[in-house]
């Protein structure tokens, strides 16, 4: 072995790198050894591989994701400088909303819990548009007094099964809910939108078929929410922007795992990926939550084709401006039709008011 070549033992303790990392590095193509032993396959690496191991051992303390430190590795040093004070940037930005959330989440579970007084009612508007690409409308879009709800159908049978999901929940749409617990109500209702789903497929021969679900079921004071796929529930209150539905899918599972980075999403081979939707092949179990509303509160239920193309802060921004859901819906699928359009785009738009009297 010649003598500028260390070890991967002594290698791994000059750069603080563990030799376990230090061979995920080299499957993955980030830092490769300089010399592998032919007979043993053994690792070595040079002195002068140091400078680039300690810079992958600064940004993973970062917490950067291995797929951009490959990026950052291969820009010159002022290049590479730009693009770790971005991604700091990005952090700081990300973390100020996650407080935001964690004081808004503090807020929710320590008030007390509200009445249902009937001094509060919905103002809402939906609806859906083809997009600029797509042959076919296979979104559903829908809002009524109790009942908001946003659909995104895929496959041969798309159209009918968004339907007949969204149509199976209908009869919540009444002057009365049946008594019981309200969330209750609404997973049996969605067993029922499940049965909907196959049998659309069933017709439409489509065994590839499912559809997304997003829907908000207003009590008088509260909200109950049932979630699956990556359709999408924001929240609108005091001018700052929550979405309060998670993403079931390849991608989000990767960035939760710390994998991939949101920005990184819009170019991945596997971003349509859902790893949930009510389907005629695969039962899933979806996201049940029940939210206490208060006066002023907007709602946003939308179909990816919006979020997958409009940012958050532009969202925001085209929520806050709008004095009404009518404009606000229409403003939002006009912001994703004018981003090119790739894809159907659905929004339903809420208001919690005080009644009248």
């Amino acid at each position: 072995m010649r003598e500028d070549m260390l070890t991967i033992g002594a290698f791994a303790k000059a750069s603080r790198l563990s030799p376990k990392a230090l061979r995920l590095y080299d499957e993955l193509e980030l830092l490769k050894p300089r010399r592998v032993d032919p007979d043993t396959g053994y690792r070595y690496y040079a002195v002068e591989q140091l400078e680039r191991a300690r810079l992958v051992a600064w940004l993973r303390r970062l917490g950067m994701p291995l797929a951009r430190i490959r990026q950052v590795g291969a820009l010159r040093r002022a290049d590479a400088a730009r693009e770790i004070r971005a991604y700091w940037a990005q952090v700081e930005t990300e973390t100020a909303a996650r407080r935001d959330l964690a004081g808004f989440l503090i807020d929710q579970l320590t008030a007390a819990p509200r009445k249902d007084t009937g001094m509060l009612e919905l103002h809402y508007a939906a609806h859906s548009d083809r997009g600029r690409v797509r042959p076919a409308n296979q979104d559903t879009a829908y809002a009524g007094t109790r009942l908001l709800a946003v659909a995104d159908g895929y496959g041969s049978a798309g159209v009918p099964a968004s339907s007949a999901a969204v149509e199976a929940l209908r009869f919540l749409d009444t002057a009365e809910l049946p008594a019981g617990n309200v969330l209750n109500l609404l997973e049996e209702a969605v067993q029922g939108a499940t049965e909907a789903v196959r049998e659309a497929a069933a017709d439409g021969a489509g065994e590839d078929t499912g559809t997304t679900l997003t829907a908000l079921l207003w009590t008088g004071s509260r909200l109950a929410l049932v979630h699956i796929g990556d359709s999408r529930a924001y929240l609108l209150r005091d001018g700052a922007l929550f979405r309060i539905t998670d993403d079931h899918t390849v991608v989000q599972s990767l960035i939760d795992e710390g994998r991939l980075t949101p920005e990184e999403v819009t170019t991945h081979p596997q971003r349509a990926l859902l790893l949930k939707s009510l389907s005629a092949a695969t039962p899933a179990t979806p996201d049940l939550r029940l939210r206490d509303a208060a006066p002023g509160d907007r709602y946003l239920l939308c179909s990816d084709g919006l979020s997958g193309v409009v940012p958050d802060a532009r969202i925001r921004h085209l929520l806050t401006s709008a004095p009404a859901p009518d404009t606000a819906v229409h403003a939002l699928i006009d912001a994703a039709n004018e981003a090119g359009g790739p894809d159907n785009v659905s929004c339903v738009v809420a208001d919690v008011v005080e009644r009248a009297a």
